[in-house]
């Protein structure tokens, strides 16, 4: 009797179903405000996504993303394979979140010794996932709303919009060329800033500088002359500065890494950088690191908890075991921070040689593992577009993947909007390669130069 008094109960769930179906779509076809945060307004596009696919779909010979394609070095891989395969289970399982100790404690008794200061591993160190997450870090921490960020330029693009994530306004000052009168090839040191016109980009409203030495694209070293001037400036308006050093290792011709931080009144005002990716040659472990005083780091550890709270517990272990090695071989022949440089520059001595050979002008890079170049030469094969929106370099870089099959990156990529049609006749190359990888790079521009010259 009482199931007849009313629908069945599977009358009634029918209906429900069908009725919340159709409200469902209702509401999905009403939907009109945006879904993505302003923030992210005009940092949508990224010049690795478009290029490392045409890289992948078309390039015989990469050059162009920053990364060796010669392993890390035997100690690193072997210290990986303890980890892994040795009795110490709890490798697998979470560490201390803001950093492995036995990393944390080595990095600390490290920049003891290059910054000439006592370091507490709990509070002067902290462990991040690649130096991307460490730069995320300082702009999330230390830039509010409102607050001007200088950046030098040309810079390692992800500054920018970190920077506008965060809230703040970015202030581009550049690194001007004064080329050699003698006919010698230009050099990374021959970018030079413009005392009075850094000068004039301090204010009131600034809350840090990004410094990044050897910089990235143009392996310029900053000399101690230039991190006196930026030093002045900060410590006169009481800015930060945040330091990239990921390439701290990698410099040339007996020329010296300066950090800003050791010089007078910086200590407390710098946030350092690095890569075990960079230092280490094993990019994809992601694991970097910020080093600065506690009333500085504090905030980034904030920052840290919240978003990825913890790095790979397994892959700090073993670059503990690579710096605790280095720490005994400390400015010996044996060290891979001696070799790997001497290595490099002659990986670099190689790359210039032959792009030079072709009338491909190279800038000497006094550091990192990049080099840029001079492509004037080469205009006739792609002619200029009047009134392109895209400058010319990367539709160079572009067509010449698609035609030769060789990798670089355009110059422009380095450069904020405003500035990026100022110098369009530069593209990057990457030298940490293989020598096979290197000849057959020689070996596209040798075969193009014979084109040029009998067209």
């Amino acid at each position: 009797m009482l199931r007849r008094a009313g629908p069945s109960l599977r009358h009634f769930l029918l209906e429900r179903n069908s009725s919340a179906g159709h409200s469902s779509c209702s509401r999905e076809a009403k939907m009109s405000r945006p879904v993505q945060a302003r923030r992210l307004e005009g940092i949508d596009k990224n010049i690795w996504v478009e290029f490392v696919k045409l890289a992948a779909t078309y390039s015989k010979v990469n050059l162009g993303q920053g990364f060796p394609d010669f392993p890390a070095p035997d100690f690193l891989r072997e210290a990986l394979t303890r980890a892994l395969s040795g009795g110490n289970h709890m490798l697998h399982q979470y560490t201390r979140a803001f950093g492995h100790p036995p990393l944390v404690k080595v990095l600390a008794q490290f920049f003891e010794k290059l910054l000439g200061r006592d370091l507490d591993p709990m509070t002067n160190v902290m462990v991040t996932v690649g130096a991307y997450q460490a730069l995320f870090c300082c702009f999330q921490a230390l830039v509010d709303e409102g607050d001007e960020v200088i950046i030098i330029e040309p810079f390692f693009d992800c500054y920018e919009p970190m920077v506008k994530m965060a809230g703040g306004t970015p202030v581009f000052v550049p690194l001007r060329p004064n080329p050699p009168k003698d006919g010698k090839l230009m050099s990374s040191a021959d970018w030079q800033l413009d005392p009075a016109e850094l000068a004039s980009k301090f204010s009131e409203r600034t809350k840090a500088i990004v410094l990044n030495s050897p910089n990235n694209p143009l392996g310029k070293v900053f000399s101690r002359g230039e991190l006196g001037l930026i030093a002045e400036l900060c410590v006169k308006h009481d800015v930060l500065c945040i330091s990239d050093e990921v390439y701290e290792w990698l410099v040339y011709d007996g020329k010296q890494h300066i950090r800003i931080a050791s010089l007078q009144g910086m200590w407390e005002r710098t946030v350092i950088i690095g890569s075990a990716g960079k230092t280490f040659s094993a990019t994809g472990w992601k694991v970097g690191w910020v080093v600065g005083p506690d009333r500085l780091l504090q905030h980034l550890r904030t920052v840290h908890q919240n978003s990825v709270y913890h790095c790979a517990t397994i892959a700090q272990e073993a670059v503990a075991q690579g710096f605790q090695r280095e720490l005994m071989l400390y400015g010996k022949p044996e060290s891979y921070f001696v070799q790997l440089p001497k290595e490099l520059q002659q990986k670099r001595d190689w790359l210039i040689q032959s792009l030079d050979g072709v009338g491909m002008k190279p800038i000497i890079p006094e550091g990192t593992y990049f080099l840029v170049a001079d492509i004037s030469p080469f205009k006739s094969d792609v002619p200029d577009v009047p009134n392109s929106d895209e400058p010319y370099d990367s539709r160079f870089a572009k067509w010449m993947v698609k035609n030769k099959g060789l990798a670089a990156i355009p110059l422009s990529a380095f450069y904020s909007e405003a500035h990026k049609n100022n110098y369009t006749n530069f593209i990057r190359f990457c030298f940490a390669k293989e020598e096979a990888t290197l000849k057959a790079a020689s070996d596209i521009l040798q075969k193009w130069k014979q084109e040029k010259t009998s067209s």
